[in-house]
């Protein structure tokens, strides 16, 4: 089994900062087209396309949020042309989360699922070490909720959804703790 990527689009939500830059970055390294997802932040978003750009690397950036239906359709479609504790949650902040890291993969998924090739198509959600923790801070609680939930999308989707029953690849990567500016947020600097 080949493991290159030259020849292949890797959209990536997210990818204008920290991991997903990261990821961005690799993928490039590996011969992917990469397309740099993000909601704000041109400028972080340019950056990431020009440091792909300058080893040689083809890279877009796209605005979209992938946190709605119509957002994920658009990265979709431009991509193929070219920390709060229980009693702090309230609605606005629980929708706001289980939107971008819920519902924005799996329509995402969905658009994406409809062009990629069949068999061999991938599609490749991020998670976190959490899920699995036994201790978790409350403070991530909202957070390791969507990302579990995230978790149970990729193993449905790739046995009996409509991806994994058309031979596209469906499944979740976790990372361990990355030393991100979300990773710090409300922590002493000595904890970084």
């Amino acid at each position: 089994m080949s493991t290159s990527l030259t020849g292949k689009v890797a959209v990536i939500t997210g990818s204008s900062r920290s991991i997903g830059a990261a990821v961005a970055k690799h993928m490039a390294s590996q011969g992917a087209k990469v397309v740099v997802n993000y909601v704000n932040g041109a400028d972080a978003a340019s950056e990431v396309v020009s440091a792909i750009k300058t080893t040689g690397g083809i890279a877009v950036a796209v605005q979209a949020d992938v946190s709605t239906i119509a957002g994920g359709q658009r990265l979709v479609d431009e991509s193929i042309m070219d920390s709060k504790v229980l009693a702090e949650v309230d609605e606005a902040f629980y929708d706001a989360h289980f939107a971008t890291n819920v519902k924005g993969p799996l329509f995402l998924a969905k658009a994406a699922a409809k062009v990629l090739p069949a068999p061999g198509g991938r599609i490749i959600f991020f998670s976190t070490s959490l899920t699995g923790a036994s201790t978790v801070s409350p403070t991530a609680l909202v957070y390791t909720a969507t990302k579990g939930a995230v978790e149970q999308l990729s193993r449905i989707l790739a046995k009996d959804g409509s991806p994994g029953a058309k031979g596209i690849t469906v499944n979740t990567v976790s990372p361990g703790p990355v030393d991100t500016p979300l990773f710090r947020q409300g922590k002493p600097p000595a904890a970084h």
